[in-house]
Order: structure tokens, then sequence, then C-alpha cells
């Protein structure tokens, strides 16, 4: 390990650890690299700060991560690592951390016979060797594991590899879209089939709605490999077939018909096997076009399905509206074997410059019903509309027109690229149980009743097949979806613009009041200096607790799943657009929840973007006993020692939070690296009440900017619906 990777687990500057090295004698000496470039043997590193008392400030995935790196390209220890987990993911922490303090040797033996117990689901799992140079890998992989989760470990090990392979174009699909798509499949699918299962994350969905015989393939053998561990720890009751190889090209259960089809298959892969498969029996709608790969998969899905049976796939919006595929679209609909288009927001998932689509299909039934009509929901429409706090003028104002499936998810603002960089950051960048609750709804309504199904204006419409049998057969949700309802009631749009119009002037006169200057004196002829410290460092010093959030996943200490909480959780995307707890204790287990107290300070574990200043927060009242949720720092300081919102001031300085991030595509805070002034707590006061001054006035003109948004939406639907008049106005012409 470098210099700087030894300064990023100690918690400290390059400059400290160059005067180690010159201060102390036993300071562990370079064992590779050039005099210029030093490189550090990581275990006597280690050691020499347990020595010394230094606790490490990485996360255990990034100790993993650097143990990993130290053995070099080609090292293979990431696949041979595989099993182990899945093994070692029965012991306790108790046990997990005795094994780790036993000698190399002893470690190398145990960790062999540990991972010679994984059961024979998981692809080419013959035994495994460990080498003496494994043994730094093998210990921060058990520390991974009892301290972020087995399925923590297992993503790491699968991103190493696939590092190694050079390959590209492998994202993990959003915990949050895996569930939406779960849930759209009918209850009592026990069956189901990922022919494209990547990590795993959709037959893991599948599982928790209760399918009991899952079957996966990818051309990856990593991909595997992730999956089956995956499965083994998520779902240990179901019996699971995982295979590697090409679905398209060479099908590894050709003769399988399963209940329900999830999958999100490869986008744009010009090279599927366009001219060996000219002939195959699986294009009952057509042979797909070679650009149109994605075509290939929806049929390779329809046909594993029992008749009857369901597939929800996730695609591209091009895949709607290409004339490429006009004849194949058209075949899908007149057959009734397309129910659903649900479009869903940009950043959703990757590709995140698109906003991607789930297609519900389902394999007709010989003299089954006829299907009359597609069923399509504007996802994308609640997410670019849908006002924070605000119900939209047509919810208000539509006569006998209520809301299925909950209220309009909250709108998520200018989210940070950053943010949105990877699929589980962009997850929590959204209100993914509102999302959730709203499409589940519409597909309720529609599946229960699809003859007397009522449209929502700006959310779903229920669109006859006649009318989408057009020249260019587009199913884009957009294109089908009403803005507007057909029957607005003229009074109540009335009332409801003279409502907006006072809250509106209310909020105007608060951002006044939170902008008027006042108090602010220049420090003198030049910036103030100070001394400053680590997190670590007050942490070290008990003037504040750094808590960690539970992971969707998380399991209990004895290895057994606890019972989940409900209870609202607080996200990072609340911190950013200061609102109350938005989110909900999905796969939050009670003895790993961690509850949020006043007082509290919040620090986004994502960093970058347009709300690189809102990156702190501290609790309030109405946050308390809300549980922590992912991707969120919690440092809880002693009052008599720190000011809460002096701390969150500084640590969510631009600068600050720029030196204590890694990463470039995805940046992630180390909070043990945020350098805070030391300064007396009645400075420290004057402080903090400036910073929260600073707060109010970010919060007070997100929700102008929102209300001002709902102000003007309102009453542009008013006047082109026709239930509004413009206002009388004097003559433009006279003086």
């Amino acid at each position: 390990m470098t210099a700087a990777e030894i300064s990023r687990i100690a918690g400290v500057t390059r400059a400290t650890v160059s005067n180690w090295r010159r201060r102390h004698d036993d300071f562990p000496a370079p064992s590779a690299g050039t005099e210029a470039s030093p490189l550090y043997d990581l275990t006597a590193v280690q050691a020499w700060l347990r020595g010394r008392g230094h606790t490490s400030t990485a996360s255990p995935t990034e100790e993993l991560r650097t143990a990993l790196r130290l053995l070099g390209p080609g090292s293979g220890v990431a696949a041979r690592l595989f099993p182990l987990v899945a093994a070692a993911s029965r012991r306790t922490p108790e046990e997990l951390a005795e094994l780790a303090a036993v000698p190399d040797d002893e470690l190398i033996a145990r960790a062999e016979k540990t991972a010679g117990e994984l059961p024979v689901a998981v692809p080419e799992a013959e035994p495994v060797r460990y080498g003496p140079d494994d043994a730094g890998a093998v210990r921060a992989l058990l520390g991974c594991i009892r301290e972020a989760g087995a399925q923590a470990a297992v993503d790491v090990l699968a991103e190493r590899e696939l590092d190694e392979g050079a390959a590209s174009g492998v994202y993990q699909t959003p915990e949050g879209l895996a569930l939406l798509m779960a849930r759209l499949l009918p209850a009592g699918a026990s069956r189901v089939l990922d022919p494209a299962c990547g990590s795993g994350t959709l037959l893991a969905a599948a599982a928790r709605q209760g399918a009991r015989e899952l079957f996966g393939q990818d051309s990856l053998p990593v991909q595997g490999r992730r999956t089956a561990v995956r499965l083994l720890l998520a779902a240990p009751e179901a019996e699971t077939a995982i295979r590697v190889g090409d679905s398209l090209r060479a099908d590894a259960f050709p003769d399988v018909t399963v209940d329900a089809v999830l999958c999100n298959p490869p986008f744009a892969d010009r090279d599927w096997g366009h001219d060996e498969l000219a002939y195959d029996p699986r294009w009952a709608y057509g042979v797909p076009p070679r650009f149109e790969s994605e075509l290939a998969w929806v049929q390779h899905a329809l046909a594993h399905l029992e008749p009857g049976g369901h597939a929800v796939m996730l695609l591209p919006p091009a895949l709607a509206f290409r004339s490429s595929g006009r004849r194949i679209r058209a075949e899908l609909i007149r057959s009734g074997a397309l129910r659903a288009v649900v479009s869903l927001p940009a950043r959703a998932a990757y590709p995140l410059h698109i906003g991607l689509q789930i297609w519900v299909f389902q394999r007709p039934e010989p003299g089954g019903t006829d299907r009359t009509t597609v069923l399509f929901v504007d996802g994308e429409g609640e997410q670019r509309d849908g006002a924070a706090g605000t119900p939209s003028a047509t919810d208000t104002a539509t006569a006998g027109a209520g809301t299925r499936g909950g209220s309009r998810p909250r709108r998520s603002g200018s989210s940070s690229p950053a943010a949105s960089s990877a699929s589980s950051a962009s997850a929590s960048s959204f209100d993914w149980a509102g999302l959730t609750d709203r499409v589940l709804g519409q597909w309720a309504a529609f599946t229960t009743a699809p003859d007397t199904y009522a449209d929502e204006p700006g959310v779903a419409r229920a669109v006859p097949l006649v009318d989408l049998l057009d020249d260019v057969v587009d199913v884009t949700p957009a294109r089908h979806v009403r803005a507007t309802a057909a029957d607005i009631d003229p009074a109540a749009l009335s009332r409801r613009v003279h409502d907006l119009h006072g809250q509106l002037a209310e909020q105007v006169a608060a951002l006044a009041a939170a902008s008027a200057s006042g108090g602010w004196q220049p420090s003198g002829a030049s910036a103030r200096e100070w001394r400053t410290a680590t997190v670590s460092d007050l942490a070290r010093g008990g003037a504040l607790t750094v808590l960690r959030a539970a992971t969707p996943g998380t399991r209990g200490s004895k290895g057994g799943a606890a019972p989940t909480v409900d209870r609202p959780v607080l996200t990072a995307q609340d911190i950013s657009a200061a609102n109350p707890p938005s989110g909900r204790a999905v796969d939050i287990h009670a003895d790993a929840a961690q509850p949020v107290a006043a007082g509290d300070v919040l620090v986004r574990a994502v960093a970058g973007g347009a709300d690189a200043a809102a990156m702190t927060r501290v609790a309030d009242d109405r946050d308390a006993g809300a549980l922590l949720g992912p991707q969120v720092h919690l440092l809880r300081p002693d009052p008599a020692r720190l000011d809460p919102w002096f701390l969150a001031g500084f640590l969510g300085a631009e600068d600050n939070i720029a030196s204590a991030s890694t990463g470039s595509t995805l940046v992630h805070v180390t909070p043990g690296r945020l350098r805070v002034p030391l300064l007396p707590l009645e400075e420290q006061r004057r402080y903090g009440d400036a910073f929260r001054r600073v707060y109010e006035l970010r919060a007070a003109v997100r929700r102008t900017a929102d209300l001002a948004a709902d102000t003007a939406a309102t009453l542009t639907t008013g006047l082109t619906a026709g239930v509004l008049l413009p206002p009388d106005t004097p003559d433009r012409g006279s003086a």
C-alpha cells in the first residue's frame, strides 16, 4: 500500500505519515516500490497503527478493496474467496473475529476447511486452495463480513473480478427497482427465471416475494458465482439453479417453463446472434432485427413462460418507438402479450442519462380472455412534475377522482450527478416507496377490472389496442398518458389557485426574512486561521460518536434475520431537500437499526454536484426516532464540548467534503477525515447560529421554488383546459 493509502486508513494527512516514517524507528520499512514511491505491507502497517492506538477510519469494504489490490492483477483471489463468503456468513461475529486472529498458516487451513462446507449450488465450486500470500485478503474478507455483512463482501469481490476481467457495461439493478419489478408479478409466482441474472438482485427480490424455485443464467462466470452466493444468503431455503453461458445462443434451460421471468437484459447488443438464430423457434412474434437485441430477449422470456405467466423486463425507451421493431411491437400488442409499459425517471438505473421503462408481458392462454387495452404509467412524469409536499392541480380539482396507490412521490428536486452516479446511490435519490405504491396501485386496479379501469390524468391511462396499432406503433407512456383530466371542476381549481397564491405570498415573506442582511462583518484584513482536528481525533477524545447506518439486507448478531421495524427512515435525499424523514424501514432490521436523536449531525455519504453545499444537517424533533437510512453518516456530538450546528456547518464545507472523499465516478465521503476548527464552546455557538441561518435560507429558497412552480403549473392547466378565464386588465393601448 502507498503512503496515501496509509493516511486514508489512519485518518491523518500525508504529512503525518511522512513524519511517522522519520520519527519512529519501528515504522514498517517499505516492502516494494521505489525510493520515490515506496509500498508498504498492509498487515505490518495495521499492526503498527494498532500498537499506537490508531483505529482504522477506512470502512471494512475499503480495507477489503485495498487487500485485494495489493495482491495484484491476475491473482484470481477474488474468485476463490466467493465460496468462503457463503460459508463464513453462517458464523457469528465472535467466531469470525476468533478466526481472523489466528496465525497465517492456521488461518489458511481453517479458511479452506470453512469454504469446503459450501453447497453445490454455486457454479464451478470446486475445492479452493489459499496460499500464504492470501492471508491478508482472507482477514480483510472476514472483517468485511463481520462489520458490513456478507452481501457487501460479495459485491467487493465481484467488483474486483470484473475489473480484472476488463468487463464493461456491467451494472447492478437498484434494490428499489428490483423490488418494484418483482411486485408487479402476480402473487403465487413460485418458479422464476432471470436469463441475464447479473448480480442476482432481481432473483433475490423474487425470493422476498415468495418465489421458491430460482433459475438464473449469465454470460460472465463472476456474475454467476455472485448470484449463487447472493441467493444462498438471501433465500437459503429456495431451490436455485445458476448457470454460466449466453442465454440467447446457449440456453441452459431449454426445456424449463416458469411462472414468471424477471430480466434486465443487455442493451444495444449488435452481436447477439442474429444470423445464427434466424430460424429459432422462439421468434413467435417475428425475427428480431439485427439492431433490436432487446426484442430477442423479450421473445426468449415469453418462450420460457407457462401460458398465462408474466414477464417483467427493464428496457430502453427507444424500443418503444424505433421503426425497425414496429412489426414485432404490433404482434405483441395484437396478441395481447404486452400488458403494460411504465416509464421511469432518468438516473433511476444505468444508463443514467435516460429514463428506462418497465415492460410487463403475459403469455397468451389458448382460449383465454381477449385483452383489449394496454396500461401506460408515466412514472417519469411523477418525478418531473410532482412538487414536494404540494398536491397537483389535477389531484385536487378533478371531480370525484381519487389517487390509487398512495400519495404522490416527493419531488427529488435538483439531484446531484454524483449522488446518481451509481445504482445504489441513485436509488437513494428517488422515493422508491412512493413510486412503487403508485405504480402498483395502477397495476392492481387495471388487472382487477380492466374493463372499468378509470384513467388518472398525468399518471396512467389504459389505451385500446386499436389506438396503438397505427403506422408507428409507439408505446411510449408519455405519448399516451393525458396530462390533465377532461372533467376538471372550474370552481375547485379556482379555489386551489387562490390558496396557492396565499401560500406563495407567505413563503415569499418568509424567504425575505431569512435572506435579510445584517450582522455579517468582515473578519479583518485577512481570513481567520485556526487549528483543526479530524472527526476521528474528536471521536477518540470522546467529543463525539460516529454511528453507522444499517443497510438493506443487514442480518442480526446471530446471523438470522430479525423482524423489520415499521418506522420512518431519514434518507440522504431528505438531508438535501430539508424534508422530514420520508423513507420506510424496508429490510432495516431491529437489532441493526440506528434511531436518530435531536441534535445529531447527519452527513450524506455520497458527495458532489449541485447539492454539494447541502451535505449536512442537524436533526430536530421531527427527525427524532426515525431510523438512519442508507448513504447517511450520523455524528452524535457531546453538547458540552461541541455545538451541533457549528459541527454541521464546517463539516459540510465544499473543500472539507472534497478532501475527505474518495473515488471518481462514485464519490464517497469518509467522515473520519473531515476536519473541524478547535474553538471554545461559546464561539462555536456563534458560528452555529450563523450556520443555522444559512440552512434556513437554503430551505426557504427550495420551498419557495417548489411552491412557485406548482402555482405556475396550476394556472397553466386551468387556462389551457378552459376552466379559468384570464383576469381583467386595463386596456394596454390606453395611457
